[in-house]
């Protein structure tokens, strides 16, 4: 592959063929393939840190999409900004920047498979790997249909059997509009949305006053970064909840929570309390306590969940307005918004 050959190894969709790239090998490949010049090919990597060589900065959604979803059957399209390809141009070189960058966008793929993922590692270069199938036909399953299709072509065959899933992988465009689909796949798009929802959730004891308060507050507050309503924020990816530790299910926010909110412009009058669970907490990707114990509960169920869980007020503990004054509420209300919004602004969104 690094002397220009072509490769057809197997992936868990498909066999593809590996090429270096390069104008001299694309033009072959475009010849074998029946396709236009101009069409994009995907760049293909053997570990998944590696895309941060070609793309500077992915937000939330994307982040959480190549955790859950790579390697495997999932091609992502990238936008990418005149500077980062300037940047490219100097690193990689004007042809293979011109390649791999075609309208703002590049397109990666993380394979899950032990052949593709060694082959990869070990090439010393750039590799774009479309499926082994000419322009319009079948893409093979195993070696066989691959040497069937194109072998006359191609200068080795890495045979590894019967690929897993047999069709092609689900390709989604990731950048300022969110997570799209382009095309289904293994994959669907509900799926794909699963995949990439960010979910956040605040934890107190009760689930009436701290972390009902923390819900709303962020609520308004991360859909304003986003730049969407209240309401849209769930179609837009983002899933904000609470929850408390006593176990406390179907009750009201307080109504000193309630007022404290209001006054803030936020309605939080429809709470329903709901306890914390290993379920919830595995579901989300972001979790906010207000106090070291609450976070020493939420560990003590989920230990996994220490590197997720933090205390919702970078300064310390948020105390319990339980039992007080409306003015204990409303000052409440103003640290968590202040934490709330600290909490926000090292969100990359």
């Amino acid at each position: 592959m690094e002397a220009g050959g072509l490769v057809a190894f197997p992936t868990e969709t498909v066999y593809g063929i590996a090429c270096r790239v390069h104008p001299q090998n694309l033009r072959r490949l475009d010849k074998i393939k029946g396709r236009d010049a101009d069409k994009h090919y995907t760049l293909h990597i053997g570990q998944i840190d590696e895309y941060r060589k070609y793309v500077r900065r992915v937000d939330l959604r994307t982040e959480k999409l190549i955790r859950q979803g790579w390697p495997g059957p999932l091609t992502l399209v990238f936008e990418v900004d005149c500077e980062q390809i300037a940047e490219q141009r100097i690193r990689l070189g004007e042809d293979v920047t011109n390649i791999l960058y075609k309208e703002g966008s590049i397109g990666i793929r993380c394979p899950d498979h032990p052949v593709a993922s060694l082959l990869l590692r070990l090439v010393n270069c750039p590799v774009v790997a479309p499926s082994a199938n000419r322009a319009g036909r079948q893409p093979p399953k195993d070696a066989q249909e691959a040497i069937a299709e194109v072998g006359s072509d191609l200068d080795l065959v890495l045979d590894a059997g019967t690929c897993k899933h047999g069709t092609s992988s689900t390709v989604a465009a990731v950048g300022i509009q969110g997570v799209r689909l382009l095309r289904e796949g293994v994959y669907s798009a509900s799926q794909l949305k699963s995949m990439s929802d960010v979910v956040f959730l605040f934890v107190c004891t009760g689930n009436t006053c701290r972390s009902p308060m923390a819900e709303g507050l962020f609520r308004k507050y991360l859909a304003e970064k986003v730049g969407c309503g209240v309401d849209e924020l769930s179609q837009r990816g983002y899933k904000v909840l609470s929850a408390g530790t006593m176990r406390l299910a179907g009750a009201p926010a307080s109504t000193a929570a309630i007022s404290a909110c209001a006054q803030k412009g936020v309605d939080i009058g429809d709470h329903v309390s709901r306890p914390l669970s290993r379920l919830l907490i595995d579901a989300s990707d972001f979790i906010y306590c207000m106090t070291k114990a609450h976070r020493d509960q939420v560990v003590s169920l989920v230990p996994e969940a220490e590197r997720k869980c933090l205390l919702l007020s970078p300064e310390g503990e948020i105390p319990d307005p339980l039992g007080q004054p409306q003015e204990y509420f409303n000052r409440c209300a103003a640290y968590i918004e202040a934490a709330v919004k600290t909490r926000i602004s090292e969100l990359a969104i």
